[in-house]
């Protein structure tokens, strides 16, 4: 596997193992990922492998972007990422391969990384766990942060302070999920556990050496 592959979380659902226990899955949709540009250590001073996931009509694309789609082939991807390869395996690959689940086998440990679900604004109770105000008559104090900084000194609110704000629509990753089946008919992979994200997000899969 080229350092990972591109996916997207398709969602969760449920499968029994042989002692008829339920185990909680995700299933998410690995490729086909096509090689778009191999970089060398002589050309770019590193070793790596630039995939495409999620085909779209070429035409679609601007003329910088078609030049770089054509060199791989006449189709243009949605989405590119770049995974570093030992430079010793950069052999293995050549523009327009194309890379799919077979890839993967039942009980391979994988890390998967997406973006959260974003929450919008939100208070210090829903974005920090805060307690909160007491709850009793006459009280002005519910949801509020309560004091952010010192009087005399230093007479300024620290740097860190957990404050409201904006939640969720960060980078996470989960790591050590177990491969529990794969559909390679369909470039499906089912991983035990759940993976960051919302329906239909973008999600990278690494394997673990």
């Amino acid at each position: 596997m080229p350092g990972g592959m591109i996916g997207k979380k398709l969602g969760m659902t449920q499968i029994f193992d042989e002692s008829g226990n339920s185990v909680p899955v995700t299933v998410i949709e690995t490729g086909p990922c096509a090689v778009l540009d191999i970089r060398t250590p002589k050309k770019n001073g590193y070793a790596s492998v630039a995939l495409g996931f999620g085909q779209r009509d070429i035409n679609s694309a601007n003329k910088p972007k078609r030049g770089f789609f054509e060199k791989a082939g006449e189709v243009a991807y949605r989405v590119i990422r770049e995974f570093r390869v030992p430079k010793e395996e950069l052999e293995n690959y050549k523009l327009g391969q194309i890379i799919t689940a077979d890839i993967f086998k039942i009980g391979d440990v994988v890390n998967v990384t997406g973006r959260s679900r974003g929450k919008g604004f939100t208070g210090v109770m829903k974005r920090w766990g805060f307690a909160g105000g007491r709850k009793t008559h006459g009280s002005r104090f519910h949801r509020a942060p309560g004091s952010i900084g010192m009087c005399a000194w230093p007479a300024k609110t620290l740097k860190g302070q957990k404050l409201p704000g904006h939640k969720g629509n960060e980078r996470i990753t989960v790591k050590n999920l177990i491969v529990i089946d794969v559909k390679k008919d369909r470039n499906l992979i089912l991983v035990k556990g759940a993976i960051p994200g919302a329906k239909n997000g973008i999600v990278i899969v690494k394997g673990i050496s």
